[in-house]
């Protein structure tokens, strides 16, 4: 019981797919991609690379695709890979010894596991069904370790009928059985060639607030146009202060930023769902919402450059053993 099954989405990948599909050709016993209609080479890459190729109707996000190409897979165990990531080695070796070992990490030779996820109690400890790994964000060229970008776990390994997705774009996998997180290190992680410039950013950002918008209102959100100053600014403070982006440097700042932009464009469609209804804002309200989020700064910058300052101080205390 090992045989593993890489499972693909695509839309217009040509450029990416080739790498992908190099990274798991020592891992996979089969290839099932599911193609979205692409308008370039993607599916003709895949056939010649010997992947099994589906289509699915285009929706804009992965998640509704899901199910549909895990059920054309006939291995015991499942990888899910998007077309713009990339299995290494290291990785790909564990993997392996995990299916061949029926899901009992503890075979492996490739580092501990964290806490498990989800125990069962008739199961032997280290034994799972379905296994969260990191996934290294590569964004503008650069690997990006802080900004709650990493460890950015995802449930991607797993034992087929464990897990499932609803069609919400970007919800987080319904699993059944016991589940273990790899531990967070570039070994174990998936390499994931995130966003290459502003310009894909951005696309990706406007056809993803659309979903999200539409969400936040079939969940019950009523606009309200203080969430234009609030949220926003939550989102970059969570970002860059308490994510610890600052130690991104600049990559850093740039996207707290535009992750900021993001929040603000998804409630303004929601505003926009609602036909713009027009609401007269004295000045004074909308400057006390300023200040309370200039209070929130404030505390975030304290913390973090407290933080800082206490992190050189006690490390300099350690080298000179003062």
């Amino acid at each position: 019981m090992g045989a593993i099954s890489v499972v693909i989405n695509t839309l217009n990948e040509e450029k990416n797919l080739p790498r992908a599909l190099a990274s798991i050709k020592n891992i996979a016993d089969e290839i099932v991609v599911c193609d979205m209609h692409s308008s370039d080479k993607t599916p003709e890459i895949a056939k010649k690379a010997g992947a099994k190729v589906y289509q699915y109707k285009r929706t804009g996000y992965v998640e509704p695709a899901r199910n549909y190409t895990v059920s054309k897979a006939k291995g015991d165990w499942i990888l899910i890979l998007d077309a713009d990531e990339e299995i290494p080695r290291s990785l790909a070796l564990q993997l392996k010894e995990i299916a061949e070992s029926g899901g009992d990490p503890s075979t492996s030779s490739f580092g501990k596991l964290r806490t498990p996820l989800r125990m069962t109690s008739k199961r032997k400890r280290d034994v799972a069904d379905y296994y969260r790994i990191p996934r290294k964000n590569v964004i503008f060229g650069k690997w990006i370790k802080h900004s709650r970008w990493w460890p950015d776990y995802n449930i991607r390994f797993f034992k087929k009928g464990h897990v499932s997705w609803s069609e919400i774009i970007h919800s987080v996998p319904i699993t059944t059985g016991t589940g273990l997180d790899l531990e967070a290190k570039e070994a174990n992680a998936i390499v994931h060639y995130h966003y290459e410039t502003i310009e894909q950013y951005i696309q990706r950002l406007n056809r993803y607030t659309t979903q999200h918008a539409k969400l936040k209102v079939k969940e019950g959100y009523k606009f309200v146009w203080s969430d234009l100053v609030k949220k926003p600014i939550d989102e970059f403070l969570s970002r860059y202060f308490q994510g610890q982006g600052y130690k991104d440097g600049l990559h850093g700042l740039a996207l707290a930023g535009l992750q900021a932009m993001s929040e603000f464009v998804m409630y303004l469609k929601v505003w926009q769902g609602e036909k713009f209804p027009e609401k007269n804002i004295k000045i004074d309200k909308v400057v006390d919402n300023m200040r309370e989020a200039e209070s929130d700064v404030h505390y975030w910058q304290a913390d973090s450059l407290l933080k800082e300052v206490g992190g050189v101080k006690n490390r300099l205390k350690r080298k000179f053993k003062i």
